[in-house]
């Protein structure tokens, strides 16, 4: 980007900050007022565990200033940000994780994942997740895309693996849980979450979390299914379960004040969600709204292709226009989608939390009239157009299902903002690229040939070749290309540099939080599982 196109973006922007640019904004800019007060939580509270949920224990932090935000208007685009103070931005956030083997068998299909996420909003609105079951050995993923605010997607992030765990689990699983909770008895926990450093946890929302999760675990026992649910089952149950329980927790008295607080700002604010659930080669996506999931798939002759594993739920996707238009009279054709947004306003045709689009208009006055102080909790209060028979909004996801084939070499789950930016096939290209560049697999030198010498001509080789050495975590890579490269796929220093510096009122304007996993697949252990199984 030339230092001209920096000054006019910022130029632009200024005399513009009223209006989105982005057109896949959540919510449209100028029906929505947002209150800039600060609500923190306690510093300290009674912070209630059960220990078999393995929540990791890190303080909220609602609010805080971004680094090296520098540029606020056109005369500052002289100090840029420096190639160092770029990547410390760019991998801030960075998470990997291999799983561990044991003895070497059974390898997991799961090689590794690498996550990252760089906000746009203050605080970054999106959220994701990692985890192993310990019941299963399955491996679980999660993005969530948060909009009016992180709450929802903060809450949903923490929760929703569980009421999906629940649901797999057997009748026997389920009753032993239930006994040791009972007499308050140890039990082996179910998940090993994988977690950043920095990662937000609602620690004084867990007592609630635990005594509604029991009740569901409670009502599965009840039904006397043996062997638990079906993934795809456990997954569309576990969403819409999770979805009536944000509900039902915002709508109960409590003298809690910052409890009644949290519900409300997790019932009004929502999110989007991916989540993947990987259990050998059998691999389930369940989305409900605009994240995506994407495979990258490479044919024998080396060719890489993107195959969706998710549809983008909005006003783009005819289904979800029939499906929406089939739920409400024919007298509100015309009105339930305008301006490609559900009742003018929301992007995303399903959404966790977003009760103003779900309860009716008697119920949300009557919460609402119940809480003390509303100016604090930054709750977006306005009355949508042609509001006549909600709900207009789901949480019930769409799963996929794919049989992993060795050709299958890495799972990408991302929120919008990096799909605003890059095309499918850019993203599994970036990948592919990255990997040849940067291999999984080190150079094909033997234990016996890894001299001093042979490294150093290896190391000359790719000099040679004027490589810039690549960020080692591949989310990173992605995000580096999404907010800096040009159009023929070339990074700019100088772009990157001033899309890192805009304060938050006018980097939101030109692009969203970006959040992206990248989940690498074992083409050994896939290949192992068709030969045991053609053998047997």
């Amino acid at each position: 980007m030339s230092r001209t196109v920096s000054g006019w973006i910022l130029k632009s922007a200024k005399q513009s900050v009223n209006v989105i640019h982005r057109e896949k904004c959540h919510y449209s800019k100028c029906l929505l007022t947002q209150q800039q007060v600060k609500w923190r939580s306690p510093s300290k509270s009674k912070a209630v565990f059960q220990k078999w949920l393995c929540y990791p224990v890190h303080e909220i932090n609602f609010s805080g200033e971004r680094s090296f935000r520098q540029i606020s208007s056109e005369n500052d685009v002289q100090f840029l940000l420096s190639p160092s103070q770029i990547n410390y931005i760019l991998r801030a956030n960075e998470l990997s994780y291999k799983p561990v083997e044991f003895n070497g068998k059974n390898p997991s299909t799961v090689f590794k994942f690498e996550s990252n996420q760089l906000a746009s909003n203050t605080p970054c609105e999106d959220r994701r997740s990692a985890a192993t079951c310990l019941q299963t050995n399955g491996h679980f993923f999660g993005v969530f895309d948060g909009h009016a605010g992180s709450a929802c997607a903060q809450s949903v992030g923490e929760r929703l693996f569980y009421y999906i765990a629940v649901s797999l689990m057997s009748q026997k699983t389920l009753e032993d849980i239930e006994f040791a909770s009972e007499h308050m008895k140890p039990m082996l926990p179910i998940f090993q979450w994988h977690k950043h450093k920095d990662d937000h946890l609602y620690r004084e929302g867990a007592s609630l979390y635990i005594d509604h999760l029991r009740v569901y675990w409670q009502e599965l026992i009840n039904l006397d299914n043996k062997t638990g649910m079906s993934v795809d089952d456990a997954m569309v149950y576990a969403f819409q379960r999770l979805d009536s329980d944000i509900s039902l927790e915002a709508q109960v008295p409590t003298d809690n004040e910052f409890l009644r607080n949290l519900t409300l700002q997790v019932a009004f604010s929502g999110a989007t969600a991916c989540v993947s659930h990987v259990d050998g080669v059998h691999l389930h996506i369940a989305n409900a709204g605009d994240c995506r999931a994407i495979l990258g798939v490479q044919n024998d002759s080396g060719a890489w292709s993107a195959v969706p594993l998710t549809a983008d739920h909005n006003a783009f996707n005819k289904a979800e226009l029939q499906r929406l238009h089939a739920e409400h009279p024919p007298s509100e054709k015309d009105t339930i989608v305008t301006d490609n947004r559900l009742l003018g306003i929301l992007m995303p045709f399903r959404a966790f939390g977003d009760v103003l689009f779900k309860w009716s208009r008697e119920l949300q006055k009557s919460v609402l009239q119940n809480a003390c102080d509303l100016e604090p909790l930054n709750i977006y209060q306005y009355s949508p157009s042609n509001y006549h028979t909600p709900p207009y909004l789901s949480a019930e996801p769409e799963v996929t299902y794919h049989k992993l084939r060795p050709q299958d070499k890495f799972l990408i789950m991302a929120s919008d903002g990096l799909w605003d930016m890059l095309e499918s096939e850019q993203v599994v290209k970036l990948v592919a690229n990255h990997l040849s560049e940067n291999s999984l697999q080190e150079p094909k030198v033997s234990a016996q040939k890894r001299s001093l010498g042979k490294m150093y001509n290896l190391l000359l080789k790719r000099q040679s070749r004027k490589i810039p050495v690549p960020d080692q975590n591949i989310a990173t890579h992605l995000i580096r290309h999404a907010i800096g490269s040009n159009e023929d796929g070339e990074i700019e220093q100088e772009k990157l540099a001033t899309m890192l510096s805009l304060s938050e009122d006018l980097a939101r304007m030109y692009r969203d939080d970006i959040t992206v996993t990248v989940v690498f697949f074992n083409s050994s252990a896939i290949e192992s599982y068709y030969k045991e199984n053609t053998n047997s």
